[in-house]
């Protein structure tokens, strides 16, 4: 920046001024800080922002955090009202605290003066990441980062003619990716305690993790093709016989049992970071984890290439969806720098930097890109991705989506991993927690 200034000042203010009057050097002393999780997608986009301040003059700072302090970090940052970030992409379920507590700048009037149209974007991304009250057009974020609940399995495990004629003969089919959890189970069960290349080898890798969100991301995914609802579709918030269906008690069951049955041993506190390297050491047959990282692996030298394969979340009986996950992108309320946070949003807008986005390998939620006749073929995990993207249902986004979050990461931990109590009795309690936070909003 000041090397450019520098320049300005020895070719002559004239020089300057005609710059200054084309846009070469609108808002040159400018800068602005984006707040994000650290991994590879923040790395991406590190790359991607190049062209933005190349293109307008503003610098770009980055404030990226690991999953683990996520939350804390930048809700804390939020509530105190701090300067830090000028932009953050804050997670789905920030939406109805962060529109309601005033941290987010409402978008609708730059929308519609930018003619940005949520209709471009993937509609399931618009409601998670975007919408509050969800299901009405008050946007506060820009679809950012597209993400769900996938599954990533050892395709050269699959494809060896020993294991192939061993298990059909057991299970009179083919040992392929599964369609559905007793596909899954069957499957996870196969390969538990089996020696491949010398190695003790494990069936499946699934999310454990107590102190964030990691256990609920994960049973989420069971629950939902059980059965679960999160309250009565005609009259909200009232839970009693959806969330603790006979349905919804059967797959919490199922997830206990996949993680008695055939996870490895020690995973009993486990999310992201733990599923890729328990798969990258060849530990796992198969892993539960969120597409956002299926990129790094295909490009691993050890498990990628053409000894992953990917597959999308398998349906239950009562259903066929995935969990959502991903962000999206908001200017900060507290912000001295507005104007040029807004220019950002306007710039991510464009159709050219959202297929460069998912090119790099970020996940575009934008129509054009993930819609294009070409895009199943463009990686081999994007057909999945797509269609996760059509099935997801995501956790609550109200303002007490912490609390939610807590009383369910205790209730489903404390009866997978701890082996207390029964499934019927978490999912009473559960129904018993959440009814007390939404009374206290008076929204019962």
């Amino acid at each position: 920046m000041k090397k450019l200034l520098t320049i300005a000042s020895a070719i002559g203010t004239a020089a300057l001024l005609a710059g200054a009057a084309t846009g070469e050097a609108r808002a040159a002393d400018k800068q602005i800080t984006l707040c994000w999780a650290a991994w590879d997608p923040a790395n991406a986009l590190v790359e991607l922002s190049k062209d933005f301040t190349k293109e307008t003059g503003i610098g770009m700072k980055f404030e990226f955090v690991p999953w683990t302090s996520y939350a804390d970090r930048f809700l804390n940052e939020l509530n105190s009202h701090g300067k830090l970030c000028d932009l953050i992409i804050g997670d789905s379920q920030w939406v109805g605290g962060s529109a309601e507590n005033g941290h987010y700048v409402k978008l609708n009037d730059f929308f519609d003066k930018e003619k940005i149209s949520m209709d471009d974007f993937v509609k399931a991304t618009v409601v998670g990441y975007s919408e509050w009250p969800k299901n009405t057009p008050n946007y506060w974020a820009l679809p950012a980062m597209a993400d769900a609940v996938g599954w990533t399995y050892r395709k050269d495990w699959f494809a060896r003619p020993e294991l192939q004629k061993e298990f059909k003969e057991k299970y009179g089919r083919d040992l392929a990716p599964p369609k559905t959890y007793d596909e899954l189970k069957q499957i996870a069960e196969f390969f538990q305690g089996r020696d491949i290349d010398g190695k003790k080898v494990y069936g499946a890798y699934i999310f454990t993790e107590r102190g964030s969100e990691g256990i609920t991301m994960g049973v989420t995914n069971v629950l939902y093709d059980y059965g679960f609802q999160y309250d009565d579709p005609a009259k909200p918030y009232h839970m009693e016989g959806f969330v603790n269906s006979p349905e919804a008690v059967k797959g919490l069951e199922f997830y206990k049992e996949l993680y008695t049955c055939c996870t490895a041993p020690g995973m009993t506190n486990a999310y992201m970071s733990e599923g890729l390297d328990a798969f990258k050491s060849g530990q796992v047959a198969m892993q539960m984890n969120w597409f956002a990282f299926f990129p790094g692996l295909y490009k691993d030298p050890n498990v990628g290439g053409d000894k992953i394969g990917f597959f999308p979340n398998p349906a239950g009986p009562d259903g066929h969806f995935t969990q959502l996950g991903g962000q999206g992108i908001s200017v900060v309320a507290y912000s001295d720098n507005q104007p040029e946070a807004l220019e950002y949003i306007k710039w991510f807008a464009q159709p050219a930097v959202q297929q460069k986005w998912w090119e790099l390998g970020g996940y575009s939620a934008m129509k054009s890109v993930v819609e294009a006749p070409g895009f199943a073929a463009s990686a081999p995990f994007a057909p999945d991705f797509l269609a996760s993207m059509n099935m997801v249902k995501d956790f609550w986004a109200e303002p007490s989506y912490a609390q939610l979050m807590q009383a369910m990461q205790k209730r489903v931990s404390d009866y997978v991993v701890a082996d207390q109590g029964t499934a019927k009795e978490a999912l009473d309690g559960l129904v018993k927690d959440w009814t007390t936070v939404f009374e206290d909003e008076g929204k019962m």
